[in-house]
């Protein structure tokens, strides 16, 4: 009997490591499975944005995840361009809503006579050539109403007041 014993407490003590190695290599398995980080998100749908074969200069959206709830602003020459956007984003993994903020420019032949305008100016620069070379350029060119907005980044302060005086 007491060889039983102790074969069942070396029984039981076995079925314990064995349950624990269980949860753990579950919770692993279920951690690893788990919800993405905004960072991992907002890397995909930055992705997606970059992608997106009709994003052009002159539309300008901004991401954020909080959550897994994702809150796209800015604007774009079109209202397909938001729509397309808005579905690209949620079907991102770990996405779980979209917000969207993102406002279409008006139809304004004047509007568009200054974005080419503009962007000749700025691209046309050899000073901005390096920014014009990449496939999605990095500083867009918003126009509302006549109202012209630059975004996105440059390289240096230099190059900032560059932009600014063409």
């Amino acid at each position: 009997t007491e060889v039983m014993a102790r074969r069942s407490e070396t029984d039981m003590a076995n079925g314990w490591l064995a349950t624990m190695t269980g949860v753990l290599l579950l919770g692993g398995t279920a951690f690893a499975q788990g919800d993405r980080t905004n960072f991992e998100v907002y890397s995909d749908i930055a992705k997606e944005v970059r992608a997106y074969a009709h994003y052009s200069v002159f539309d300008d959206v901004s991401v954020s995840v909080e959550e897994g709830v994702v809150t796209l602003e800015g604007k774009v020459t079109m209202p397909y361009k938001r729509d397309d956007l808005e579905k690209r984003v949620s079907l991102v993994d770990g996405v779980k809503a979209v917000v969207s903020k993102v406002s279409v420019l008006p139809v304004s032949q004047w509007d568009d006579n200054l974005r080419y305008r503009i962007a000749r100016a700025i691209y046309g620069n050899p000073n901005f050539w390096n920014y014009a070379a990449s496939a999605n350029p990095a500083i867009h060119i918003i126009v509302d109403r006549g109202r012209v907005t630059l975004t996105g980044v440059v390289q240096s302060e230099v190059d900032r007041l560059r932009d600014m005086g063409v």
